[in-house]
């Protein structure tokens, strides 16, 4: 920004900035005034006079046209990446003369948008103005801003008058979720922890379970059941009902957060893109793997380096939306128990708990292109750039 762009903006915003016909008309009654000095002719005195009163006029009513404006914000509703993220203001007059002639600037993260401006023509004495703009979410995060300005010169047109008003928003854009059919590489973990939970269920029924309680018999109920000796006591059969033992079976997904995503040096001059890419699709990767085991009926829950273990949908989807690889000030310690771990660090494969899966992303420097999951312990997925990532989330671990 050039220092006279500066200048007018530092006036604007403090006192008043002159517009163009603002220039011309303080030009204009100079000379007149210069010209009544030369020729002593009362008429030139009298039109310098009037353009220095319009002047003056002009430069204090712009900034009374902006006393008494509020601006609030309705609560934005989170969305997903590629849909339309709904902005709502709120201006509120709260004087009893109307506003007219106004504009409003709204002041968006570069990632969201860029600035917008609307016009406003009149808010009557005691009234409000709504306005309403949607803007395309392309990228996940949380993106926060407050500014809003009003801007007029009315009433004249001469000066240019800016108030800046805090108005705060936090706007929510979640990881696309992809609609996966079929996923083995949770199918495999659930079945081996229902395998373990059936073992723990035969050990129960070992003992021939618990007595919650006895009711009276109904019809269907298996003879077995029947407790024969407060049935003679009572007269009619009596049943137990034994005590249920329940558990879930649990899933943790864990998102390699802690350290940053390289990209292969064939691509170091696009390293940037590369990396957000990757990453981006590590993210997509755990919200659709954890939709995916929720529908399974699995307890599953999501672990990063910034927020541990955490559970629940809107704070899962919160942390994803929020999570970026390498930025985090104190990494909690990954849980000892088996994970699907989502990861572009093949030295970390051996570390992991038993029974572990994993999904690797190639982006390290050092591995082949034509490397496959079988060159890897333990059993996982080894993600390739010129295939669907939801193609490769169905397919069969290797």
């Amino acid at each position: 920004m050039r220092l006279s762009q500066r200048i007018a903006a530092w006036l604007e915003t403090h006192w008043v900035a002159p517009a163009y016909s603002g220039w011309l008309l303080g030009s204009l009654s100079i000379f007149f005034f210069i010209a009544a000095t030369n020729t002593l002719s009362g008429w030139l005195y009298v039109i310098s006079g009037i353009g220095v009163a319009l002047l003056v006029i002009a430069a204090l009513l712009p900034e009374r046209m902006l006393r008494s404006l509020s601006v609030w914000r309705v609560p934005i509703h989170p969305v997903s990446a590629g849909d339309q993220v709904m902005v709502e203001l709120v201006i509120e007059n709260h004087s009893s003369q109307p506003k007219s002639l106004l504009q409003m600037q709204d002041y968006l993260p570069e990632s969201l948008g860029s600035t917008i401006q609307h016009s406003i023509e009149i808010i009557p004495a005691h009234s409000t103005h709504h306005w309403i703009g949607s803007y395309l979410a392309v990228k996940r995060g949380i993106y926060r801003w407050q500014q809003v300005d009003l801007r007029t010169a009315a009433p004249l047109g001469l000066f240019w008058c800016r108030r800046s008003r805090v108005a705060k928003a936090t706007a929510i854009v979640y990881p696309t979720v992809l609609p996966l059919l079929q996923c083995p590489l949770i199918d495999q973990m659930g079945r081996d922890q229902s395998l373990l939970f059936n073992s723990d269920r035969r050990a129960q029924a070992a003992t021939e379970g618990l007595t919650r309680s006895l009711r009276p018999y109904r019809w269907g109920d298996p003879i077995r059941l029947v407790h024969w000796r407060t049935s003679a006591r009572y007269g009619d059969l009596r049943v137990r009902e034994l005590e249920v033992f329940t558990g879930g079976q649990e899933l943790i997904i864990a998102l390699d957060s802690d350290r940053a995503w390289y990209s292969t040096p064939e691509t170091q001059s696009n390293s940037e893109k590369t990396l957000a890419d990757e990453f981006e699709q590590a993210v997509i990767a755990a919200a659709s793997l954890y939709f995916y085991a929720c529908h399974q009926n699995l307890h599953v829950q999501l672990w990063t380096a910034e927020t541990g273990l955490i559970h629940g949908n809107q704070v899962i989807l919160e942390a994803l939306a929020a999570v970026q690889a390498g930025k985090v000030t104190q990494s909690q310690p990954l849980p000892s128990r088996s994970l699907l771990w989502l990861t572009q660090n093949p030295t970390s494969l051996p570390s992991l708990p038993p029974g572990s899966r994993w999904i690797l992303w190639p982006g390290q420097s050092g591995i082949p292109q034509k490397t496959t999951a079988k060159n890897f312990p333990g059993v996982g997925l080894l993600i390739h750039d010129e295939q669907p990532l939801q193609l490769q989330l169905q397919a069969m671990p290797r």
